[in-house]
């Protein structure tokens, strides 16, 4: 009987879903650790990935022809050798929308409304009106002022959305510069830094390749507007962790709201817990309640068109592009 494995845990009602699409695959829920290497070695179709299984799932004898990730970066799964192998590779971008386009604006408005340094009075039981920048009383308005989108994706698409809901203008950087609705004025990668000079929030939302690595670099942020606020809710690597606290430091960057990190987590010591400008996440940007049901209906989805021999419809990942 052919094998889908699964590591991640399906509801009954998500495991039902898939037998109804295909009910001559017999369909294993586990975990890694409770999982032999034959089981790994047959399965057709692999939901999630995990450390430890490269060598049984790319095994000579491996029966693998597609995986389904639980998350929208594919950076730390072997792509050459998948590629290799002709296998099909989905993701679960789309799944995180809504939380991390709502994660990035509670940033924003903790910045702009105060909310982050009134949080560290509140620790100290201190009541002191001044939580603007720089001490001040008087607090900014997020109508009028400039989004710039780095990766408007779904994700920036929908960021977009809630940027022109608050009057804000949109400005969006994308590979193909292709026009997005809610954005103002679409660049390609080509006029990145031209885009960060207008921003007085810079959002980076970048996949991570190797057109993507450390593209937030010393020069990039040199050409920040003055006392921007940067958020990151892309891929770590995607910002020069280093270029980054320089600049917050030299007051370059007014503020930062980061979610990811190089390093994860991030080290103990390192500068950026101390810097009050700066709101740290532990990469929970994407979490939401609603993760696992929008991730099996992408897999059902593509399920339904595999077993029919077609295209597989959603989040399909080119190899070429690594995303």
């Amino acid at each position: 009987m052919k094998q889908i494995v699964s590591l991640h845990n399906l509801s009954p009602e998500q495991l039902k879903q898939i037998k109804d699409v295909a009910p001559e695959y017999n369909v294993t829920i586990s975990k890694r650790s409770e999982l032999d290497s034959k089981r790994l070695q047959e399965a057709e179709i692999l939901i999630g990935w995990s450390k430890g299984i490269e060598e049984h799932v790319l095994a000579e004898d491996s029966k693998l022809q597609w995986i389904q990730t639980w998350s929208a970066g594919v950076d730390k799964l072997p792509l050459d050798q998948l590629a290799t192998r002709n296998i099909l590779l989905t993701n679960s971008s789309g799944v995180h929308a809504i939380p991390i386009s709502e994660s990035i604006f509670a940033m924003i408005l903790a910045f702009s409304r105060g909310v982050q340094r009134a949080i560290l009075n509140q620790h100290e039981q201190k009541w002191d009106p001044k939580v603007g920048w720089n001490g001040s009383s008087t607090l900014s308005e997020l109508n009028g002022k400039t989004a710039v989108i780095v990766g408007v994706g779904e994700i920036g698409s929908e960021t977009a959305r809630l940027a022109k809901a608050f009057g804000m203008k949109v400005i969006g950087v994308r590979r193909s510069g292709k026009d997005a609705p809610h954005v103002d004025h679409m660049y390609t990668m080509g006029g990145l830094h031209e885009a960060l000079s207008q921003g007085d929030y810079i959002i980076n939302i970048l996949p991570l390749t190797d057109e993507t690595y450390h593209m937030f670099d010393t020069a990039a942020f040199a050409a920040f507007k003055r006392e921007s606020c940067f958020i990151n809710a892309g891929r770590g690597p995607t910002v020069h962790t280093a270029a980054l606290v320089d600049a917050l430091r030299e007051g370059i960057i007014r503020s930062a709201g980061l979610d990811v990190f190089e390093e994860e987590p991030l080290p103990q010591d390192h500068p950026l817990w101390t810097m009050e400008q700066v709101l740290i996440t532990p990469h929970i940007a994407g979490s939401t309640e609603h993760y696992d049901e929008r991730v099996v209906d992408i897999f059902v989805d593509n399920l339904k068109a595999y077993i029919e021999g077609k295209r597989l419809p959603r989040n399909l990942v080119d190899y070429d592009l690594k995303y």
